[in-house]
């Protein structure tokens, strides 16, 4: 028997000769509607498999060792800059006084003149105005009594008042307006701060700490560690004839990498997605008022890391790279589009140095501990919860070769029992007009 007759058996695809086929005119109208449902189903099919969906996960944070920024961005309209001084500490016994490294201060003209801008200095050890080079290259300036900092421009000596300064914090002593020391006098340090008395300050910047319980605040007055305590020395704060208050403005506070901006948009176009509803910096925008000179606002954030993954990292992620050498802002930032970064939540609070209780807002209940220091203070502790918002398709290829199946094959044929009907009610129909007649 030849090998064809073998599989004609087997053909289950049985074929009607050409004379026994009826083609009808519905059958042309629903062959042309099923072509569009086919079509339209296809396109369908097709864009599901190219939508990307962002799947979010929560897992337990194994890292070690890292390190965070902190971006922030606040206004002090009542605190002149000469006076403001940030500092960072947390758990791991890390200090860093007086931050001199990626901060920019930013003097502000009086409110009654408008607030606007007249003076942005980014900080640095050593800036060029501190340079005492107009000096004998033999110059060595007097400690008075403290020991030299160990940073100083020239070993073993204070060349400038900020070394002064610097000196006399390190000894835990109050400073003052400098009155008697030569180095503040040439520098006429008491003038520039009597001159800035009526104006504001903007702090704006980065710093990158350890990524663990810890905090940061702005507060008046050079900080030195006495002991176990942390203390600023609140002279000139005090000592003035103009009344120094912290109301301030949070214009903007985050814990890592800026979200991008069409990274955003593409978050928000569902809102089911926790990073939509929680990563949006809820400290942003943020405004406290208080006309009392000994007053302390405190926040409480709750950070929790957060990492986002595009679609195909895997492919070019090589290996982390040291960034810890990375320029600050970059920090969490990989090329392949991956992005490391921070959601958080916060509750605040605010008290009088002085005592007393909440009695003008209705909670007499609710009393104040007296002392502390005035300013404005971020407490920040990690979660050991991350999250992971991978982006990912909803179908394989073959998924999609599956679905495209299905839409051929169940259109023709729902088309063709649909064209069945449509012809055996006419038949009928043909043959109860052929009786009337």
């Amino acid at each position: 028997m030849p090998a064809k007759s073998r599989f004609t058996k087997l053909d289950a695809f049985t074929k009607t000769v050409e004379d026994a086929r009826i083609r009808t005119t519905s059958g042309g109208i629903v062959t042309i509607v099923s072509l569009i449902v086919v079509f339209f189903l296809a396109w369908g099919e097709w864009q599901d498999y190219r939508r990307i969906e962002i799947h979010p996960e929560l897992i337990v944070d194994k890292g070690r060792g890292e390190r965070m920024e902190i971006h922030l961005n606040v206004s002090f309209p009542r605190v002149p800059c000469e006076l403001l001084t940030l500092d960072v500490m947390d758990v791991s016994g890390e200090q860093q006084h007086g931050v001199q490294h990626g901060v920019v201060k930013t003097r502000l003209r009086p409110l009654s003149e408008g607030g606007g801008v007249i003076e942005a200095k980014a900080l640095a050890l050593h800036a060029r105005d501190e340079e005492a080079a107009h000096l004998d290259p033999n110059y060595c300036g007097p400690c008075y009594g403290a020991a030299p900092p160990v940073n100083a421009q020239k070993p073993n000596c204070c060349q400038t008042c900020d070394e002064v300064k610097e000196a006399y914090a390190a000894q835990a002593w109050a400073f003052g307006r400098g009155e008697g020391i030569e180095q503040c006098e040439r520098e006429h340090y008491a003038e520039k701060l009597d001159e800035q008395r009526n104006e504001g300050c903007r702090i704006e910047g980065g710093v990158r700490v350890n990524k663990v319980i810890g905090n940061f605040h702005i507060a008046p007055g050079r900080s030195f560690s006495n002991g176990n305590m942390h203390v600023h020395d609140l002279k000139n704060y005090w000592d003035t004839p103009v009344k120094h208050t912290f109301t301030h403005e949070i214009h903007h506070l985050r814990f890592g990498p800026q979200l991008p901006e069409g990274l955003a948009k593409k978050l928000g176009k569902n809102k089911a997605l926790p990073w939509t509803n929680h990563h949006v910096n809820p400290l942003d925008n943020t405004h406290q008022e208080t006309d009392d000179v000994n007053y302390n606002f405190m926040y409480f954030i709750k950070i929790v890391p957060t990492s986002y993954l595009p679609l195909g990292w895997e492919k070019t992620w090589q290996g982390f790279k040291d960034q810890h050498h990375k320029e600050l802002g970059s920090f969490g930032q990989s090329a392949d589009g991956s992005l490391e970064t921070h959601q958080y939540s916060v509750t605040s609070h605010r008290r009088s140095l002085s005592g007393g209780d909440d009695g003008s807002e209705g909670h007499k209940e609710r009393l104040h501990a007296k002392g502390g220091i005035p300013g404005v203070f971020f407490s920040y502790d990690i979660s050991p919860m991350k999250v992971i918002n991978r982006e990912e398709r909803p179908k394989s290829f073959l998924g999609f070769l599956a679905g495209l199946c299905a839409i051929v094959g169940g259109t023709l044929t729902v088309a063709a029992a649909v064209d069945r009907a449509l012809f055996e009610g006419g038949m009928k129909l043909k043959k109860l007009r052929t009786k009337d007649l």
